[in-house]
């Protein structure tokens, strides 16, 4: 029974087989329009910060009771490279790193764990102590940062508009997350006078109770009618300084105004939280971070029309202007592709047509762009997208991809030059070459395996080098 024979079959299907050519090339191309593209390929940040605040305890009385407790809890887990502590003069801090051989899709069961263990001794820690806030969000990539000014504008008016734009940006397509850089906590201050309160005989403890009783959330109960249930609140909270000024205190048998005896004022927390400055101006951060499998340059095209739009709902004399632009890295990495991709095919085509002629050297250089397309197909059906490793493993392929091409026509050619009919003298290179080349493909490819099954952040961050090597490859042959 004889062989089949892929070739032989091909130039007896020609139409067939240039409709596919055709089929693939135009899918390649659409797929390579639509294929996700980022800086880095996704990956998971396997560590998680467990923090803790106990106000007014000192360092070595945070580290006996708050952070052993907290790392003891933490060991039962088992699935950790290290556990790393910091304690301080009212604050703990704890970090979990867990085993670098897990694979991602455990990490979010391990947390769930993590988070469950600490619950558990919660009701061990001190009284006073607030938390622990568990930060396992490391992975978020804010790849475009806005700054928002306004000349002339303090933090509480700014962050009403940055709290709009954040709003606005959460519905923008491949928006994963935005968040707010350089926020001042806007709080009451009251200054009370330590001589007045000695002199009048006020204790300070005294005019903290009448402040925490007077602004008290207390259920009233509620009243019931036909149809109805009518909620019955507490009014006198305080809803304007004026009337934080004008709260009476009484203390000693006398009744003095809370303004008599202390300066108030409105402002921000001091010391202040971390600020963003831009080109010298204070200023409020916007981070947008893109969804997993969203297109960065299309992401950028986007926010670049939602932000002219936002800015003219903003008022004279604030602006929202670019610190960061990720897209335009992205655009540049996979610009240099392209023009590597097309440097290839001309070197590719001047060589193949000055040694092998004018017919074999154009079946050559037409072989590489087909084969990227078919490549691009098949990264955009199992979703690898465009970014640092792929492309330079796209790169990294250029180089092997004309070998096949090339073994496979000069075979052709020098069975031609021998007097074979040209079907013949292409069955012959099918039967000769395929299978040694289908070898050396899976020998290069597995040149590369190591790479795709390291039990580890590495091995998952440059997974797709082998993954697209391998694709391109064998479409090749």
């Amino acid at each position: 029974m004889r062989r089949f024979n892929l070739s032989e079959w091909a130039l007896g299907n020609r139409p067939l087989v240039l409709f596919a050519m055709l089929a693939f090339a135009i899918i390649g191309a659409w797929s390579y329009k639509h294929l996700g593209q980022s800086e880095d390929p996704p990956f998971t940040f396997k560590a998680m910060v467990v923090r803790t605040v106990w106000p007014g305890a000192t360092a070595e009385e945070v580290s006996q009771q708050v952070t052993e407790r907290i790392e003891k809890a933490l060991m039962t887990t088992g699935n950790y490279e290290f556990i790393r502590s910091y304690s301080r003069p009212g604050e703990s801090q704890v970090i979990f790193m867990a085993r670098d051989s897990m694979k991602s899709k455990e990490i979010p069961d391990l947390w769930y764990q993590v988070r469950k263990k600490v619950g558990d001794v919660r009701a061990t820690l001190p009284s006073g102590v607030i938390g622990p806030f568990f930060n396992d969000e490391f992975g978020d990539t804010f790849g475009n940062i806005y700054a928002l000014t306004g000349d002339g504008f303090d933090y509480a008016v700014m962050k009403d508009y940055a709290d709009r734009i954040q709003l606005e940006l959460q519905r923008v397509d491949d928006v994963g997350k935005v968040e707010l850089v350089g926020l001042q906590d806007e709080k009451i201050w009251i200054e009370l006078s330590n001589t007045k309160l000695a002199t009048l005989g006020i204790p300070l403890s005294a005019v903290q109770q009448a402040l925490e009783e007077q602004n008290a959330m207390t259920p009233a109960g509620f009243f019931e009618t036909a149809s109805d249930r009518v909620q019955l609140r507490v009014s006198g909270e305080f809803s304007s300084v004026d009337e934080i000024r004008e709260f009476p205190i009484r203390a000693g048998g006398r009744t003095v105004k809370l303004g008599d005896i202390a300066e108030i004022k409105r402002g921000f927390a001091d010391p202040a939280a971390p600020r963003m400055r831009f080109m010298g101006q204070p200023g409020i951060g916007i981070a947008v971070a893109m969804k997993d499998g969203g297109d960065i340059l299309k992401l950028g095209q986007t926010l670049e029309t939602e932000f002219q739009r936002l800015q003219k709902t903003l008022p004279l004399g604030m602006e929202l202007r670019k610190v960061s632009d990720q897209p335009a890295a992205v655009e540049e990495s996979v610009g240099e592709f392209v023009r590597v991709l097309a440097e290839a095919v001309i070197i590719v085509l001047l060589v193949s047509f000055f040694s092998l002629g004018l017919r074999t050297g154009l079946v050559v250089a037409v072989s590489i762009p087909l084969v990227l397309a078919m490549t691009f197909a098949v990264m955009h059906y199992f979703g690898i997208g465009l970014h640092k490793i792929s492309l330079g493993a796209l790169v990294l392929a250029l180089g092997l991809l004309v070998d096949d091409a090339i073994i496979a026509v000069e075979m052709m050619a020098i069975k031609m030059e021998q007097g074979f009919d040209r079907l013949k003298a292409a069955s012959f290179a099918y039967e000769s070459t395929a299978f040694p080349m289908l070898t050396g493909t899976l020998v290069t490819a597995a040149g590369f395996l190591p790479i795709a099954t390291a039990a580890s952040s590495t091995g998952e961050y440059t997974r797709s080098l082998f993954q697209v090597v391998t694709i391109a490859l064998v479409v090749s042959w």
